[in-house]
């Protein structure tokens, strides 16, 4: 396999490498469209916690409560401004959106590279599990599938760069915050990745209708990545012939298909069961 041309994003990494360091300045750029939003009180909160390059946090004048009071400290600490506002200012860039009266304004976000993703799994003390979606195409979907890897243990997720969704504000907000502590990976060529994951002593196992055995039936406790495909689609046939296993979730009565955060969520829980029990 060729070596891979990474240098523009090994450029990058090396500027912002996590845990990020945040702008102390009150100012932001003329054009808030550069920022990424994240609102709501917790998925603020959880961003604050885990060190997101936050730039401000705008808040409700009459904003109170114990979570509030945890954002003002944790704000405080990390030196990120809080600006108080009246409600009518506080709506003006999300309009309609129910932000519980905090808004924060955060830097675009730092995707990793899978490399980054091995190298980080591989310092850990657990068999390394990662997630590859092909070419999901819902936010909503997208931050369920986060925010269930988080509860269940994934290394990491693997995207590609194009033809599906990023790491967006509406993805944040869906998973609750999670995002904040699974890293996510852009791939330029996923068919290239799993190839490159293959050498390096994964079993890729994708989730697919007309997969040989149910998806209980398999070994999970191996270095393992968990193929998931597009809501539409599914699995795009290079993957599909890429994968070591192809399994699939039993499905009795008139529902043909589950939806993808659904069924990825069914899957990651059995990864997380068997390897519980080890």
């Amino acid at each position: 396999m060729p070596k891979k041309d990474n240098s523009n994003n090994r450029s990058k990494k090396e500027k912002g490498k996590r845990p990020y360091q945040k702008s102390s300045s009150p100012r932001l750029s003329p054009d808030k469209k550069k920022y990424d939003l994240i609102w709501g009180r917790q998925p603020v909160l959880e961003a604050l916690r885990a060190g997101l390059p936050l730039v401000r946090v705008e808040m409700h004048e009459a904003a109170f409560g114990g979570i509030i009071k945890e954002i003002i400290q944790k704000a405080g600490e990390r030196g990120v401004f809080i600006d108080k506002k009246k409600l009518l200012k506080l709506e003006d860039d999300i309009p309609g959106q129910n932000h519980q009266g905090v808004i924060a304004y955060m830097e675009p976000y730092e995707y990793l590279i899978v490399q980054d993703l091995l190298e980080k799994a591989m310092k850990g003390k657990k068999v390394p599990f990662f997630v590859m979606l092909d070419h999901i195409q819902d936010p909503q979907n997208f931050g369920s599938l986060i925010r269930t890897a988080c509860a269940a243990g994934v290394d990491g997720i693997i995207i590609p760069r194009d033809r599906a969704c990023g790491v967006t504000s509406a993805v944040f907000k869906s998973s609750a915050g999670s995002l904040a502590y699974v890293p996510v990976a852009q791939a330029v060529n996923l068919t290239r990745e799993v190839e490159y994951l293959k050498k390096e002593g994964f079993w890729l196992v994708g989730a697919d209708m007309s997969g040989e055995k149910p998806f209980f039936e398999a070994d999970f406790t191996i270095p393992l990545v968990l193929i998931l495909g597009s809501e539409g689609k599914g699995l795009s046939r290079l993957l599909r012939e890429k994968c070591d296993l192809l399994l699939r979730i039993p499905i009795v009565g008139e529902v043909s298909s589950l939806n993808v955060a659904v069924a990825g969520g069914i899957i990651l829980y059995e990864v997380f069961r068997q390897r519980s029990n080890r």
